[in-house]
């Protein structure tokens, strides 16, 4: 017993000086990390609770209540970043008309998004990654636009957290393009998202990574006693809906159900977000969403891009989608003072360290295959160099099948190479490595043609 523990204990250990170069953190990221401020995310969650409703059907007219009001105001701080940018960052609305359409739309209503876009500095890199959140809240009739609906955290919290990020990266620049976008619409049922995500695939876009945060402010459930400010949710779907029957088949034939690139996503996500933040487990729920529920990265997904949901640890029911009251001695509505700013700070750090990382690195490299003639007791893994990008390396990722995350990296400045691992028993996977260390998303191999 005593020698099966211990040979799975050494599976599990990283190689000994590859890691330790794999763990630095970049100076340059690591100082945006430590610019996150929750008293500024507190004060935009407060600015925003202050228009009272901000129901996707309010008013768009009026100066002082509504989603008219809170999207100008969140538009004047986005461009009030760019400032700081040297003209990369711009922030515009993207506006149409909603039709009524019998459900959760009861008349024709002007809608918009807004999206402050961080141009890339490599005109040859064309990736674009996104942080979302919806400006939108609502109570518990879906159609009430009138009463008080403060949407602190859901979805206060992933509005501030793309502007604080906004605020700290305006004056960097990094190769590929970050977007900043905030929807409305998600609580009539993911409109601005589905909007922007078929503009994305008509203008062909290259998004490459969707960071959505809804509800991630509050460190205290439902439950007595179940406060945790220590961890962090992302959901991932395994298996894409949109696949065709054949494309469904190869992933089959591979057994790659559970390395689609929203899976990847959300390993990138634990690994370089823990790398950064102390304190903070990035858990990953190897679902698309809630169970029977559903949110802005979904559109995304549906469309094959790779995105992932990021909220809270523990949902607080009592604090999500009720009017403001008070009974039995309970108080009801989603308000600011239910909210942890703290825990809000390291989440939307994980997030910029996640961005940051992905916008720096090399773009993924090409043609990535695995030799399926010859003994399967090794893997001779062969790939081509990204379009763009300086790339310093490659890791190699290597996990036992069974495991859901990768145990093990390994460097080369080839783009070969032949491990003594069975290609039955593992699954691989290559990133790209910039000169200061920042990986692509992993690519998984295919057999060789």
């Amino acid at each position: 017993m005593f020698k099966r523990l211990l040979a799975t204990a050494f599976l599990a250990v990283p190689l000994v000086g590859s890691s330790q170069q794999i763990l630095n953190r970049d100076p340059e990221i690591d100082r945006y990390v430590k610019a996150v401020s929750a008293d500024s995310m507190r004060a935009t969650v407060e600015k925003l609770v202050s228009f009272g409703s901000r129901h996707t059907l309010s008013s768009v007219s009026d100066p002082q209540r509504g989603i008219g009001a809170a999207r100008r105001w969140t538009l004047a701080k986005f461009q009030s970043y760019a400032k700081n940018s040297g003209g990369r960052l711009t922030a515009q609305l993207q506006s149409w008309t909603l039709k009524p359409d019998g459900r959760r739309v009861d008349k024709e209503h002007e809608i918009a998004n807004i999206v402050a876009t961080l141009k890339g500095s490599d005109p040859n890199d064309d990736r674009i990654f996104v942080i979302s959140a919806h400006i939108d809240s609502r109570a518990l009739d879906i159609m009430n636009r009138d009463i008080d609906s403060p949407g602190a955290n859901d979805d206060g919290s992933g509005v501030a957290t793309a502007l604080e990020l906004a605020r700290i990266l305006s004056a960097a620049k990094f190769p590929a393009t970050i977007v900043f976008l905030i929807v409305s619409g998600e609580e009539q049922s993911l409109l601005g998202a589905e909007y922007y995500a078929q503009q994305a695939v008509d203008k062909k876009m290259n998004l490459e990574a969707i960071l959505n945060n809804d509800t991630m402010g509050s460190s205290a459930g439902s439950d007595i006693g179940m406060i945790d400010n220590t961890r962090l949710r992302v959901f991932s779907e395994g298996l894409p809906a949109y696949q065709t029957a054949e494309q469904a088949a190869k992933i089959r034939a591979i057994g790659a159900e559970g390395d689609g690139k929203t899976r990847q996503l959300a390993r990138y996500m634990k690994e370089v977000g823990e790398r950064y933040m102390e304190n903070l487990e990035v858990v990953l729920i190897f679902r698309n969403d809630r169970f029977q529920r559903g949110g802005d990265h979904t559109p995304f997904v549906n469309k094959g891009f790779a995105a992932v949901r990021i909220t809270e640890m523990n949902e607080n029911f009592d604090h999500q989608h009720h009017d403001i009251h008070t009974e039995n001695g309970k108080e009801y509505g989603d308000l600011q003072k239910f909210m942890d700013f703290e825990y809000l700070r390291k989440n939307a750090a994980v997030n910029l360290a996640t961005l940051a990382n992905l916008a720096k690195a090399p773009q993924m490299p090409q043609d990535v295959q695995i030799e399926v003639r010859g003994s399967a007791s090794y893997a001779k893994l062969n790939w081509k160099a990204p379009k763009a990008g300086k790339v310093k390396g490659y890791y190699v990722l290597i996990r036992e099948t069974y495991q859901p995350f990768w145990q093990k990296k390994l460097y080369t400045t080839e783009t070969s190479i032949t491990l003594p691992y069975s290609r039955d028993s593992y699954f691989f996977a290559i990133q790209a490595v910039s000169e200061h260390g920042n990986e692509s998303l992993p690519v998984i191999p295919l057999p060789s043609r």
